[in-house]
């Protein structure tokens, strides 16, 4: 969680995700959510370790973490983190 960012109550925000300083989230988070902005929009993926991914939004993907190995698959609009 970024300085100064606001949470709105009742917005769930998932494992691993990033938000941005000040940021205002209004809406849930999925896992793994790279969030900035007012309101927060969606702009990547992040891994476990910290490292955002090089990855769309959406669609059909997969990247490996430079820092772990650590490899993430994109499913339409959910991250899964496949291989430690």
């Amino acid at each position: 969680m970024g300085a100064n960012c606001t949470i709105v109550c009742g917005v769930t925000v998932g494992s691993f995700a990033f938000v941005g300083a000040g940021a205002v989230v209004n809406k849930d988070v999925p896992d793994y959510a790279l969030m900035v902005g007012v309101p927060a929009k969606q702009i990547g993926w992040m891994s476990e370790f910290g490292e955002q991914l090089d990855l769309p939004v959406e669609g059909e993907a997969e990247a490996t973490c430079s820092k772990t190995g650590a490899v993430y698959k994109l499913v339409g609009k959910q991250m899964l983190k496949v291989s430690c």
